[in-house]
């Protein structure tokens, strides 16, 4: 069955920086783009990014953007979030998830995605 398990959260300083991994296994990574996701306490799950299937587009949420840098192996079937310059408001649990493959474009949609994992902690504190 399709599994997006997710690794790498922990508690980092603020301008510290982080690298959340994301295994796949059930399906063939190669042949769908991928996201990632954030939900902080209290608020609606938040598109990060997303990237296609050979690693050629991507896509960042503004608030993002500049700080990280999503990539991908699909030969180790690995999706990876590089994470740099973190602010307090970059806690929250972090979620890799499978872009549907009735969606042909990049999305930070929640709904376009059909297989999600169980997250990773990330908190920014001094």
């Amino acid at each position: 069955q399709v599994q997006l398990v997710e690794s790498g959260g922990g508690l980092v300083q603020p301008g510290g920086s982080l690298r959340l991994s994301c295994v796949a296994s059930g399906f063939t990574l190669m042949y769908y783009h991928m996201g990632w996701f954030r939900q902080a306490p209290g608020k609606e799950r938040e598109g990060v990014s997303c990237m296609s299937r050979s690693g050629g587009r991507t896509l960042y949420a503004d608030s993002v953007k500049g700080r990280f840098s999503i990539s991908r192996d699909n030969a180790k079937m690995t999706v990876y979030l590089q994470m740099n310059s973190l602010k307090p408001e970059d806690t929250g649990v972090y979620y890799c998830a499978r872009l549907s493959l009735s969606y042909h474009d990049l999305s930070t949609r929640p709904i376009e995605y059909d297989y999600w994992g169980q997250g990773t902690q990330v908190t920014v504190s001094s």
